[in-house]
């Protein structure tokens, strides 16, 4: 097979980072989940696109819920713990998972086994979204460019 050209491309040659905009404290939890950016690879503006690799006993974030922001999940490989407001359920291969914008039902995914787990994330980018993590003193709030600032949940700085 030859090699794929633009727009094409294989997710596998597109780096692996951890970066996360969190506050410092809040990073060593998140740091061993590992996004590849398939989206920005591409260009696209509108949403998000990442394959989503997490370490055993990692998890992909503080469990957040947006409120203009929609998220979609797609579980394509390993066994995967979702934490939402109702409770904890395992999804495998092939499932998936939904979070509307201003749903309020924060959510996080962990990975519980011992073998990495593979996630498809799909987010939009739309301006002046707000944060909650109903379990960690923090908040954030995007601006018109779409980047997240993040305060404690009474506005003070971190």
């Amino acid at each position: 097979m030859t090699e794929p050209k633009l727009p094409a491309f294989d997710p596998r040659q597109i780096a692996e980072s951890n970066a996360t905009s969190y506050p410092e404290k809040f990073k060593p939890q998140n740091s061993r989940r590992w996004n590849r950016r398939l989206g920005d690879h591409v260009g696209l503006k509108n949403f998000g696109v990442n394959l989503t690799r997490i370490e055993p006993g990692a998890q992909t974030s503080a469990r957040h819920a947006h409120s203009k922001q929609d998220e979609f999940i797609w579980v394509i490989e390993g066994e995967v713990v979702l934490e939402t407001n109702e409770g904890a359920q395992t999804l495998g291969p092939g499932m998936c998972a939904g979070f509307p914008a201003g749903g309020g039902n924060a959510h996080r995914f962990v990975n519980r086994t011992d073998k990495d787990v593979f996630l498809l994330i799909v987010g939009d980018r739309t301006p002046f979204d707000e944060v909650s993590y109903p379990d960690i003193d923090n908040h954030a709030k995007a601006g018109a460019d779409g980047k997240y600032v993040f305060t404690k949940k009474d506005g003070t700085p971190h």
